[in-house]
């Protein structure tokens, strides 16, 4: 969360599902249920460490809603991580797989940890532990988990191997976000920034926006930040400014994704970037661009610096990076936002894919992927664009919507309310 922000982000997404309950007129009692999580647990993980001692660390798994299949949902490794963001995020994943419309529900975990500060052997310990203290409640027909902030393939893979010691056996579909070679799936490494691409592309045919002309900048230089940079850039489009947690770089004649990267990864930042002029996170976030894509954590865009955003699209790479009040003024001012769990949906498209492919052990090639994946967020996006003109609400009201509407006629025709 940036600094200086307060709400709580399980408040948040409580508050956009009853403004869009509200515009759909939803039962009152599906409201209710939709309104906390079917379930969740707290664990305590003791890892030893490298010097011998013993850590206990706090950590959680919340199954949202499984009324469209098995909870879906990745697990982070944060230092800053709370019961809250877990639960709001897993409440996201419910509505993020029902706009995007696969057979799944909605869950997320977390660990409260510093992975920056930890060896490789004390990162294995803690994501065995982790799936030694909740393997009870996942599965393939029950809670999918994958990778999220600071966790990644070689992370799933542990965790999918400390699975198969519990189970006897080996169970590929338990997790997603896996390597190839163990069961993962072709074009899952890119798959939020590829799946954030293909909304934009729509959302500039919409706006009638030429992408090869388009200016963009790319707010956290992760996995997705730096993805997205790669692809629009392949695009046409012109990358003129990046900002990671340690710093940021503009260079309006535009900057290299590739270069940017590699930077990166000999630095671990991309300030200091050479041709480039320093520009902080704040600064970046109120460029003159056509394109922003928030891909860092919750809470960047608030009533405080709304106002003063110039792009022509909000592409949400990150989960709840803007508030309702500054929804409200983007609203009022024209600024088109692909909202969070439409527009970084790919990865969990990806992984139902994942799932899918584990479950048949029949693989496809990396064409087959993009394939379908340009299809499902495509068809994803018109849908939300139809429900914004029918009810006159913005997209993040019109993405509530969709999902509300899906994940209520689950409910309904399953009797659970």
């Amino acid at each position: 969360m940036s600094q200086g922000s307060t709400q709580n982000p399980f408040q948040l997404a409580q508050e956009q599902l009853d403004r869009a309950a509200g515009i759909m007129k939803l039962d009152p009692g599906i409201h209710a249920v939709l309104r906390e999580p079917s379930r969740e647990l707290h664990v305590s993980i003791p890892v030893r460490m490298d010097d011998g001692s013993v850590r206990v660390f706090k950590g959680f798994r919340v199954q949202y809603n499984d009324a469209r299949g098995p909870c879906k949902g990745g697990i982070r490794f944060h230092p800053e991580e709370t019961i809250d963001t877990v639960r709001a995020l897993a409440a996201w994943m419910t509505w993020k797989t029902a706009v995007v419309n696969i057979p799944l529900g909605g869950g997320k975990g977390g660990v409260i940890c510093n992975p920056k500060e930890m060896s490789p052997g004390e990162l294995e310990r803690l994501s065995r532990g982790y799936i030694d203290q909740v393997g009870r409640i996942l599965g393939p027909e029950k809670d999918i988990p994958a990778p999220d902030v600071y966790t990644n393939p070689q992370i799933m893979a542990w965790m999918a191997d400390e699975y198969a010691k519990l189970r006897g056996h080996y169970v590929p579909g338990v997790i997603t976000g896996k390597p190839i070679e163990i069961g993962g799936s072709e074009g899952r490494g890119d798959a939020t920034a590829r799946g954030a691409y293909y909304t934009i592309r729509e959302a500039c045919k919409k706006l009638k926006l030429d992408l090869k002309q388009a200016t963009f900048a790319v707010q956290g230089f992760g996995n997705a930040g730096q993805h997205i940079a790669t692809i629009l850039s392949e695009a046409g489009a012109r990358l003129v400014a990046v900002s990671d947690s340690k710093g940021g770089v503009l260079n309006r004649d535009g900057l290299d994704a590739a270069a940017l990267i590699a930077h990166k990864r000999q630095t671990g930042t991309v300030a200091d970037f050479p041709g480039a002029d320093k520009i902080s996170n704040e600064e970046l976030l109120v460029l003159d661009v056509d394109i922003m894509c928030p891909s860092a954590l919750e809470n960047q865009f608030t009533h405080e610096n709304a106002d003063q955003v110039k792009a022509k699209i909000v592409a949400e790479l990150a989960n709840g990076p803007t508030t309702l009040e500054a929804d409200e003024i983007f609203h009022r001012k024209g600024v088109f936002v692909i909202p969070d769990f439409l527009c970084n949906a790919g990865g969990v498209t990806v992984s139902y894919f994942e799932v899918v492919q584990n479950l048949y052990n029949f693989y496809w090639d990396l064409q087959k992927v993009h394939q379908m994946l340009d299809r499902k967020m495509t068809d994803a996006f018109w849908a939300v664009d139809q429900a914004a003109e029918k009810y006159r609400v913005d997209p993040r009201m019109a993405a509530y919507v969709v999902a509300l509407d899906r994940v209520a006629n689950a409910i309904r025709l399953r009797g659970i309310v």
